[in-house]
């Protein structure tokens, strides 16, 4: 007989999995005239019979009556004296659970007049007692087949039903691909069109999820509402995408049964993730309902699972994409991580298996909303209400454990306060979880964090826009105390860098460092949940020329001249007003006028400086003056910043508070934000559907500056197709190299070799800038917490042996501040992992911080590039769209970071000068290619046009021979174009450029005037 491929063997393998048997084979046996909920195997459950469902009140009769007789016979007695006890238990329940949902009459049971039930007993733990133990075993788990749900067509099926206690909690709808049907079409579709959900047991929250499910793949939802029923996927994940892995045991969906619906992971998900969201007086349908997606419980648990094993004084990396759901796995992770115990006494940190491991977990986070959202699921979880606090200080922390908080949030900047207070509360035992995704969202906060580190760096306005590095801040506060064991850190980030791997990071057995967990941006594009911004990727190339206003030829260094012409032209008005036209047309035409998410769309405008972001302000609002207003723009930046000598603050130039920004920016009136750092990270605005970048993007910027517009909008109907880049500064190339590391797995190959500090250690004490003396001396005093004045001349006198007396030549000052530089940044992202003390390491760490800032080099080829600058005019500003709308395909193989370069490094090799002819003209040709034609064929060509104009009539005495400068260039227009239309045939591309694009044309006479020249 052959294999039976139909739904109905997948329906008998689940039931099998769940019960240890099936109908069909107590069918065979004979057996099913017995009642066959007696059948308890398998995973505990009781196979149900389909002729005990109440479909008036969506429980299994014979289920929920046992389990009430023989649990609680006590409280059954007292109502069993009234003639209708059984209606009015039931009517009680249907009411509570039409007001509340099943949620809550599993986690809190029901009253009736003077009777309690408890529906669920709580899954034990290790410590329990046998009470508990018994209890939960107790509970009557149950699975029944085509159960006939509806109330007004007897014949409607639901494939499935499970039931806890009678209580119906969840449905399944199987198809099997073998038949020709999928989960993803076909099941889905049978929930949103062929069920009634006007039926109790398909009411929204009488059912805690709805399955949709085959032999490959799992969708989920809590709500069903028709064709609006909105289904996540419920995968594993498959290569770092979608689906899921082959399963050499069965199917590939065998985990739902196996593992996520077994007794215990059932009681465990009802109990310490399900939840609702709003207020008690909210209305049911008003709210929604949260089942956890697969990756949210299993990262959530494995966790759990680690700590109670390994104890205190662990690091976890989290790599989870945007999209991921960060913030619900953050509150799912930190309730239950003040509910972890310890296997066993011996675990580092226990204070004996019956007392939690952690006496508070600490959320450090700098998102708005999950204070709130902490607060509001603790309410739910937990009998004890009050046990979530802030806290901005070591006292504050102190006070909170003191007066019983469990959950302590505090925010990215204050973090290295709670450091101080977690080393001086060393009996305490903490888990601290680190979101690091939703940082960096002003100067402030990294402003604030420089002073909390004591930072002694500069802080003007174009510094304080920078993009904070959080990792790196983090890692500095862990790094100012040696941990001492009493806290865990759990770090949940998308973009990890190589050193935030290799702090928390778990370590293999081949050297490399991998993530704890992952759910990759490549598994989050493919489920839906983010938008792939890079499939509408266009990118503009910046063509200049740069003509020379002076005739001498000063030599100048290649490298820092052609930087200093680029951001010259850049920041000159006319590239900007001619960018910001391009930007607007399209955002107008593309955006605006096609009423893109459904009139809503709005666009970023990104900079490379806060100068920038103020220029391209004033020319946006110039262009819109111009069309009439149709949308308004806001600017965002920190500080205050002078432009054309008028001093300019976000709040000047926007109208309206700082603060109010990212509000106002959410009203449909503005369209438009300029930035030039801050809003790049941490800033979730849906409706964002288009960025115009004219700034370099690299590393973990770009991806979380392009990120900004993968957030999805269902109610907006924001598609992938939506979105769009226009890029003038990036190559699709240098996108992609940035993509690659986060597209799927991010590991780092092996460890840095710390060793390299005892080589720079070596090379700066050989130059003499410091005595050890020095050193012990500025060390006893600083952390004697001496007045700062008493520091000052023990720097100074090092700093003035650097700056003079040593007369070191330019390149040794700029070695030595190069590897003390170095020294510092190695040092304070490895000390707090290394495996060793170092104190002359630490001491002289903390010298060269104050040191460094005091270290004066004059750079003189700086004072001959500013001269550069002097000496050039911008001539021509042009742009051609290189990339259309490319598609940028990503690695979807695991990316394997080196760790940081840890070579020692100083300056070396031989500075480039050319004349400024020579760099003028390899400027020119880096940015000016709008021509296809090769180097040789344009070299050619402009020689035949110099040639023909030069036989021109006119030519000698009309423009070589004319002294009247203006009459001249009158004469070169006429003939050139006169020799140009000779070529409209036999040069017709060459034409066209000449004809269609104005700033191509004058670059070409341009070039042409020089060949005359010779």
């Amino acid at each position: 007989m052959p294999t039976n491929t139909t739904e109905a063997a997948l329906e008998a393998a689940i039931e099998t999995k769940l019960t240890g048997t099936c109908l069909e084979n107590l069918r065979t046996t004979g057996n099913l005239a017995e009642h066959p909920s007696f059948y308890r195997a398998g995973n505990g459950y009781y196979i149900g019979s389909a002729n005990d469902f109440n479909a008036k009140y969506a429980i299994d009769e014979v289920r929920f009556w046992h389990f009430l007789e023989t649990t609680q016979k006590e409280e059954l007695e007292k109502l069993q004296k009234q003639s209708d006890w059984k209606l009015k238990i039931l009517e009680r329940l249907d009411r509570m659970i039409k007001k509340y949902g099943i949620l809550r009459i599993l986690r809190k049971g029901l009253e009736v007049d003077d009777a309690h039930f408890t529906f669920l007993y709580q899954l034990p733990l290790a410590s329990s007692s046998e009470t508990v133990k018994r209890n939960f075993e107790s509970n009557e788990f149950s699975v029944s087949r085509q159960i006939r749900y509806s109330l007004t067509n007897p014949r409607e099926e639901i494939d499935m039903v499970l039931f806890i206690n009678g209580l119906a909690f969840a449905t399944l709808e199987l198809k099997n691909h073998w038949t020709g049907q999928n989960a993803k079409v076909h099941g889905q579709n049978q929930y949103r069109t062929k069920r009634d959900i006007t039926q109790p047991l398909l009411n929204f929250g009488r059912c805690v999820v709805h399955f949709a499910v085959d032999t490959d793949e799992v969708y989920m939802t809590t709500k069903l509402d028709g064709v609006n029923t909105f289904f996540l996927p419920f995968n594993l994940g498959n290569n770092y995408g979608k689906g899921n892995p082959v399963n050499p045991f069965g199917h590939k969906t065998a985990y739902l049964w196996e593992e996520v619906l077994t007794r215990q992971s059932v009681a465990n998900i009802i109990q310490h993730f399900v939840r609702f969201d709003g207020k008690d007086t909210d209305q049911l349908n008003k709210k929604n309902l949260y089942f956890p997606r697969y990756h949210q419980m299993d990262v959530v648990r494995k966790l759990i699972a680690d700590a109670s094993k390994n104890g205190v004084g662990q690091s976890y990396l989290i790599q989870h994409s945007a999209g991921s759901g960060k913030s619900n796995s953050i509150t799912w992770a930190a309730y239950q991580l003040i509910e972890t115990y310890p296997e066993s006494d011996q675990v580092n940190g226990s204070k004996g298996i019956n007392n939690p491991l952690f006496d508070s977990v600490i959320v450090v986070t700098d998102r708005r909303l999950l204070d709130k959202q902490l607060r509001e699921n603790i309410k739910e979880f937990s009998e004890v209400k009050n046990i979530v606090a802030p806290a901005y200080s070591s006292k504050e922390l102190k006070e909170n454990l003191e007066s019983g908080k469990r959950i302590i949030i505090t925010t990215i900047q204050k973090f290295p306060f709670i450091v101080d207070g977690i080393a001086d509360l060393s009996e305490k035992r903490f888990a601290v979880i680190i979101d690091e995704a939703h940082s960096g969202q002003s100067g402030t906060a990294s402003d604030n964090l420089n002073r909390v580190m004591g930072s002694t760096e500069s802080n003007n306005a174009e510094e304080q826009d920078e993009e904070i590095d959080i990792q790196d801040k983090i890692l500095e506060a862990m790094r100012s105390r040696k941990m001492r064991g009493n806290a865990s850190y759990l770090a949940f980030t998308a973009t990890p860098k190589n050193n935030t791997l290799e702090k928390f990071g778990v370590k293999q057995t081949d050297g490399k460092f991998k993530p704890f967990h992952l759910y990759s941006m490549k598994q989050a594009i493919e489920e839906g949940f983010i938008l792939d911004v890079l499939a509408n990727y266009t990118t503009y190339k910046s063509y200049y020329e740069i003509e020379k206003s002076v005739e001498d030829n000063p030599l100048f260094d290649t490298a820092k001249a052609q930087k200093k012409l680029k951001k010259f032209v850049e920041q000159n008005r006319e590239p900007i007003a001619t960018k910001a036209e391009i930007m607007l047309d399209h955002f107008t035409t593309k955006v605006v006028n096609t009423k893109k998410l459904k009139g809503k769309a709005k666009g970023m405008v990104v900079t490379q400086s806060i100068e920038s972001a103020i220029r391209y302000y004033f020319s946006l609002q110039r262009i819109l003056k111009e069309k009439g207003n149709p949308f308004k723009i806001v600017i965002a930046f920190s500080g205050k910043k002078t432009v054309d000598g008028i001093e300019y603050t976000e709040d000047s130039i926007n109208g309206f508070a700082e603060k109010d920004t990212r509000d106002k920016f959410g009203e449909d009136d503005y369209r438009l934000l300029v930035v030039a750092n801050k809003y790049l990270t941490g800033f979730d605005q849906p409706k964002l559907a288009a960025m115009y970048v004219d700034k370099k993007l690299q590393g973990v910027l770009a991806v979380q500056a392009l990120s900004r517009l993968n957030r999805a909008a269902d109610k907006l109907g924001k598609k992938t197709e939506d979105l769009f880049v226009l890029d003038f500064f990036n190559s699709t190339d240098d996108i992609k190299a940035a993509f690659d590391p986060f597209y799927t797995a991010t590991s780092l190959n092996k460890a840095t070799d710390v060793n390299v500090l005892h080589d720079l250690k070596a090379s700066l004490d050989a130059v003499g800038v410091y005595e050890n003396a020095e050193i012990e001396d500025f060390i006893e005093k600083y952390f004697g917490g001496v007045d700062a004045q008493l520091l000052s001349p023990i720097i100074d006198v090092s700093a003035e042996r650097f700056n003079n007396s040593l007369e070191l030549e330019h390149e040794a000052k700029a070695d030595f501040k190069i590897k003390a530089k170095q020294f510092v940044k190695i040092y304070g992202q490895m000390a707090a992992i290394l495996p060793f003390e170092m104190v002359k390491w630490e001491k002289l760490f903390w010298f060269l911080k104050f040191l460094i800032p005091k270290l004066i080099i004059a750079d003189p080829a700086n004072d001959a590039i500013d001269e550069l600058l002097d000496s050039v005019d911008l001539s021509t500003y042009g742009l051609e769209r290189v990339k259309l709308n490319a598609s940028i395909e990503l690695d979807d193989s695991e990316t394997e970071l080196d760790p940081q370069n840890s070579n020692p490094r100083g300056t070396h090799g031989e500075i480039q000068e050319d004349p400024l002819d020579l760099i003028i003209n390899s400027f020119n040709e880096r940015w000016f290619q709008g021509w296809e034609a090769t180097p040789d064929e344009q070299r050619v060509k402009f020689i035949s046009l110099a040639k023909q104009m030069q036989a021109h009539p006119d030519f000698k005495e009309k423009y070589e021979s004319n002294v009247d400068s203006q009459n001249r260039e009158i004469a070169f227009n006429k003939i050139f174009e006169e020799v140009m239309g000779k070529q409209r045939k036999t040069e017709l591309e060459l034409y066209k450029l000449i004809s269609q694009d104005q700033s191509f044309k004058i670059a070409m006479q341009d070039t042409i005037k020089r060949i005359l020249r010779f």
